[in-house]
């Protein structure tokens, strides 16, 4: 199937939805999940048009997992979490419900659950109340 640039992600790039955004650069954008299955979860976006991982140029591919990678780092230390788990869907079949590409980042403990997929809406206070913690873990990072 074609990408569809009507989708909630495409809006959110340019500027036509509200998303409480965490970090960006040139290829991606990061903000909080509203349906978070945990504090701290965020999404990785490319901002070039992917409908998913199939159809995504490797380049931007790159580019992305460049940024997790970094955005990984700051929300496993924002959130002292013992680690953090990575999700993608691709299709429907997969649980793909946004036809634009996007990782999950999710801080994890051990022994606690996770919300679940497409849950209950986060307040909006919360949630920029977790983005000021990545954002400034973002910014203490060290190089690597």
């Amino acid at each position: 199937m074609a990408y569809d640039p009507s989708n909630i992600f495409a809006k959110i790039l340019r500027g036509e939805i509200p998303a409480i955004k965490v970090y960006e650069s040139a290829q991606t954008l990061t903000f909080m999940d509203i349906m978070p299955r945990a504090d701290g979860h965020v999404l990785v976006i490319p901002k070039a048009a992917s409908r998913n991982l199939l159809d995504a140029d490797p380049a931007i591919l790159g580019a992305m997992m460049a940024d997790v990678q970094k955005v990984a780092r700051a929300v496993k230390a924002a959130f002292a979490a013992e680690g953090v788990m990575l999700v993608q869907y691709n299709e429907t079949a997969a649980g793909q419900t946004v036809f634009h590409l996007h990782m999950h980042i999710i801080p994890r403990f051990a022994d606690v659950a996770l919300r679940p997929h497409g849950g209950a809406m986060a307040k909006p206070e919360a949630l920029g109340e977790h983005a000021a913690k990545i954002r400034k873990a973002l910014a203490e990072l060290p190089e690597v």
